[in-house]
């Protein structure tokens, strides 16, 4: 997806262009009935719907209908900004409810393609309400489990942008685009001075977490391809993948592991998911305002097996920027989405430890872990996790609850690094490599301990076998998918808050 890296111009696309855009040639239908009469006759507002008709094209602001995506039926939504400058009254409202309503019952994802300055005005207090009925379909329709997708056009504010623009479950925006809740020109009006620059925009909107990437039109139906091969694509009977061989594992001192998995060439999540899964669409950001580069959200599909993944990545954590609170609400996010769109979560553990200072504590860092671990142990969806690497305190555990957990050889988890357990109980760091031998962080005493259920080889490190370490964990992964994907939800469910209760008592 288009990483942004200046703010473009907007175009301005009408909604019948952007259908030509996106859309198979030639497979567009409307669902769209006459506009409700919402004008006396001969009034000047009869005589604005009129013009606007006249003018763009188009009956209503809001035009419904279905067409195909590289030969995927989808539901459309679209806006038209040349009517009426987008605004939506009784009749876009309802087209959109109904358009939301009959995608649920055919069983359709829903793109929306929204272009609105906000509530028609000429309609006053019964439209503004409307944003209400618009918001309930749309979370009856996600209820559902259907894909919701939505592309903000330029410009996209008020009424709209405050409830079904910002729903989607993947969100992009067209470039340079002004997205916003409060128009400028009220707020100039209200406060007798302008709006401040560069705030509306789909860039900055991008950089703080908002949305998940800047596209252009021309790019819309390959990410929507990409995305809907994900969501579209079967969760059951998916095809039975080999599981491993176990390999005898070398009885190696626990600090050899934690040196290797230390090792800045070491495979992280972008390499696993490069190298072993398809159909890879990240995401960006809590989209409330967070974001977090040492924690990476994407959508994608290892074998035949689609699912969300929430990988701690390696290349995004410094010292100056470890894991923060921001990259919890991240992963929390994706628990939502697995849990709306029935997919499978994949969770992959791999941090030097979550931040440890006045602003994570500020932020909330201990009770994001907290949710984190509620909501994981508890979420409806299919859980596997993978510890990749490091897996050092509650950074690492708030992703770790899973049906299943599988680790690499040379992965490792503890409350803290092994250095700080030795601080703490020798004032000096010196006793790490001890301390992490007694503490039982290593793979061997994880399996051993029912913390994990298997260890995916490195042969003998898996920075020296990138590819082949990766395809071994990939096939792993598809295996345990499709193992979980046969069992029964609530046994499921069952199982894994039984395993969690059985720790440490057995």
């Amino acid at each position: 997806m288009t990483i942004p890296t200046h703010q473009a111009k907007p175009r301005r696309v009408g909604a019948r262009d952007l259908l030509a855009a996106a859309l198979d040639e030639g497979s567009w239908s409307s669902w769209d009935g006459p506009p409700l009469r919402v004008a006396d006759d001969g009034s000047a507002y009869a005589a604005e719907l009129a013009a606007a008709a006249e003018r763009s094209g188009v009956d209503e602001s809001i035009i419904t209908g279905e067409g195909r995506i590289r030969g995927r039926r989808v539901a459309v939504i679209a806006g038209e900004f040349r009517f009426l400058a987008g605004s939506i009254g009784n009749t876009a409202a309802e087209r959109i409810v109904l358009a939301f309503e009959r995608a649920r019952r055919e069983g359709l994802p829903l793109f929306a393609a929204p272009s609105s300055g906000g509530t028609r005005m000429q309609e006053g207090t019964p439209a503004f309400v409307g944003m209400v009925k618009i918001s309930a379909a749309c979370a009856a329709f996600k209820e559902a489990g259907l894909p919701y997708l939505v592309y903000l056009r330029h410009p996209t504010t008020g009424g709209v942008f405050a409830s079904w623009a910002s729903l989607g479950h993947v969100t992009v925006a067209e470039p340079g685009a002004t997205i916003g809740f409060l128009g400028a020109r009220v707020y100039e009006a209200l406060y007798g001075q302008p709006f401040p620059q560069d705030v509306q925009t789909a860039e900055n909107l991008f950089e703080h977490g908002l949305i998940d990437a800047i596209l252009p039109v021309e790019a819309l139906a390959e990410v929507a391809d990409r995305a809907l091969g994900v969501l579209m694509a079967p969760r059951e009977d998916l095809p039975e993948v080999p599981e491993l061989p176990k390999e005898e594992l070398p009885d190696l001192p626990a600090w050899d592991s934690i040196t290797r998995s230390r090792r800045e060439d070491r495979p992280g999540v972008r390499a696993l998911l490069r190298l072993g899964a398809t159909d890879v669409l990240p995401l960006h950001g809590t989209g409330q305002g967070e974001y977090d580069p040492g924690l990476l959200m994407a959508l994608a599909r290892f074998g035949g097996a689609p699912c969300v993944v929430l990988g701690q990545d390696r290349r995004g954590q410094t010292l100056e920027d470890p894991l923060s609170p921001s990259g919890l609400r991240v992963a929390r996010r994706g628990m939502r989405l697995a849990h709306e769109l029935k997919l499978p979560l994949v969770s992959i553990i791999d941090t030097a430890g979550a931040a440890l200072s006045r602003e994570a504590e500020e932020g909330g860092l201990a009770g994001e872990i907290a949710r984190c671990l509620a909501e994981l142990v508890m979420l409806d969806a299919p859980t596997l996790c993978v510890l990749l690497g490091q897996g050092t305190g509650g950074g690492a555990l708030a992703v770790m609850p899973a049906d299943r957990v599988i680790c690499a050889q040379h992965s490792w988890l503890s409350p803290l690094p092994p250095e700080g357990a030795s601080a703490i109980l020798y004032r000096e760091t010196s006793r790490a490599p001890e301390l992490a031998e007694s503490q039982r962080v290593r793979s061997l005493d994880l399996l051993a301990d029912g913390i994990v259920d298997r260890i995916v080889a490195e042969h003998p490190d898996a920075a020296d076998e990138p590819e082949a370490f990766c395809a071994r964990m990939s096939q792993t992964i598809q295996h345990e998918l499709a193992t979980l994907a046969r069992l029964d939800p609530a046994e499921r469910l069952r199982t894994r808050l039984s395993r969690y209760r059985g720790l440490g008592v057995g």
